[in-house]
């Protein structure tokens, strides 16, 4: 175990226990405080940053990196008191005379894991919900993103002192020795299969996780469709970060009624992206290489690829693919890239089936007007989310739960849903005049016709005894 994580891990760990009541609600606010004004301070090197480690615009750099987690910021401040406080539960037949409340505590010590695809909103976004909740943390941010986990390392180090938040920078020996320590709560955010090595990993400890993965996210284009804003928001969802998102449309589900007055709009929408402005890139050759090799095995095995102009230097041309199988990988993985496969439909059923047959996606997209369409779809599936008439979008709702079900993720992030991953529920029930005293055994007679008159009023029915 390395001296310096795991020093890190004890010293945090003992000051949990002293200030547990010391870090109220308005320690918290600071900081939060503390936090914001060093992103802000560190604004032109985040920029600079991302650029360097995959050539991220700036546009998208304040877009889906800075923005997002000043938005948590600013919600954890304003609701912070709020969300830490005693919610009182009502009395129930067996529990009158007491009093009843339920605390939400921090859970202690927790571990923040971070992808490379978002590096500073999916390292710090956690972590406000960590600190509004009360917690200390060590944030493990992506080594595939060296520039943009440095200025992580600055902004936290400019923030906090070591014992509140730390950073831990370093590959896949640094994560093996974070996870082999006894944390509260680990927050990982990545692949499902590095998710279930850290789920292994937390329950040798039974440390409690969230665990925000992925998978593959349809997208279902029903008869009745504004084409255009669907070609609008479908090439926003999947370009964006050139489709490195966990939430990015996958697949495209697309009516044969509209199919081809759809897909002229949706090739004229990507190439007006690409002639505006740049695009980001891809994360590292081995990546890009990855998608290439799909690609072409689905090129060889039959499929249709049209390919479009690059986004500009080092980014990857993005691809519409058609007349693909459920042989071919690039309908069996998640694809992580610009590349979007077309499948033509004539029945939703058959869609839906095709959906369910898979494991459980982190979002489902459905454009169309008519309800009926709409509610099928949501009623027949499961997702950890659902973007109607748009793209993940839904991920910047500081009201809704983001997060996945089964292979896309356990748990749930954002505003009060992040405050509550990072707390643990404590039932407290105090008694006033409780009296339950008059049934405690020995069991007489007397006692028995007691018992058996509470469960007539809670049971009702017919009495079991013959």
């Amino acid at each position: 175990m390395s001296r310096t994580v795991g020093t890190l891990f004890e010293a945090q760990r003992r000051l949990v226990a002293e200030r547990r009541l010391s870090f109220d609600p308005a320690a918290r606010k600071d900081a939060l405080e503390a936090l914001r004004r060093a992103i802000l301070a560190h604004e032109g090197q985040i920029i600079a940053a991302l650029a360097q480690d995959f050539g991220k615009p700036e546009a998208e750099v304040l877009l889906t990196e800075i923005l997002p987690v000043l938005s948590e910021i600013r919600l954890a401040q304003r609701r912070v008191k709020a969300w830490a406080r005693d919610r009182r539960v009502g009395v129930t037949l067996t529990t009158m005379g007491t009093s009843a409340r339920i605390r939400r505590e921090p859970r202690g010590v927790c571990l923040i894991i971070a992808p490379w695809n978002y590096p500073l909103n999916l390292a710090l976004g956690p972590l406000v919900s960590c600190l509004a909740a009360g917690n200390s943390a060590i944030v493990k941010p992506s080594e595939l993103t060296p520039a943009t986990s440095a200025v992580i390392a600055k902004i936290i180090a400019s923030a906090f002192d070591p014992d509140l938040v730390a950073v831990a920078e370093g590959g896949v020996e640094t994560s093996t020795e974070l996870l082999a320590l006894p944390f509260d709560h680990i927050f990982f955010t990545g692949s499902p299969e590095v998710g279930r090595i850290v789920m292994t990993a937390a329950a040798k400890h039974l440390s409690t996780v969230t665990l925000e993965l992925g998978g593959k996210s349809p997208v279902i284009v029903g008869p009745g469709a504004d084409l255009a804003k669907a070609a609008e928001w479908i090439t926003f969802g999947k370009l964006t970060n050139a489709g490195q998102t966990c939430i990015a449309p996958d697949h495209l589900f697309v009516h044969e009624d509209i199919r081809d007055a759809f897909l002229p709009l949706l090739r004229a929408r990507i190439a007006r992206v690409i002639d505006k402005g740049p695009m980001a890139g891809i994360i590292s050759p081995r990546h890009a290489g990855r998608l290439e090799t799909l690609l072409r095995e689905a090129e060889a095995a039959g499929a249709k690829v049209t390919r479009e102009r690059t986004g500009g230097e080092g980014s990857f041309a993005p691809a519409l693919v058609s007349a693909i199988t459920p042989e071919m990988r690039l309908d069996q993985e998640e694809i992580f890239g610009p590349i979007l496969p077309v499948i033509p439909f004539r029945d939703l059923s058959a869609v839906l089936a095709r959906i369910n047959a898979r494991p459980k996606p982190l979002a489902l997209y459905v454009f169309e007007k008519d309800q009926a369409f709409i509610d099928q779809a949501i009623g027949s599936t499961s997702s950890g989310g659902v973007g109607v008439n748009l793209t993940v979008l839904h991920y910047s709702h500081e009201g809704l739960p983001f997060g996945g079900v089964n292979h896309s993720g356990h748990g749930a992030a954002h505003g009060e849903w992040g405050f509550l991953a990072f707390s643990h529920q404590r039932a407290i029930l105090q008694n006033r005049f409780s009296p339950l005293g008059m049934i405690f055994p020995p069991w007489t007679g007397g006692k028995l016709r007691l018992i058996r008159l509470a469960k007539r009023l809670i049971g009702g029915g017919v009495s079991g005894k013959s």
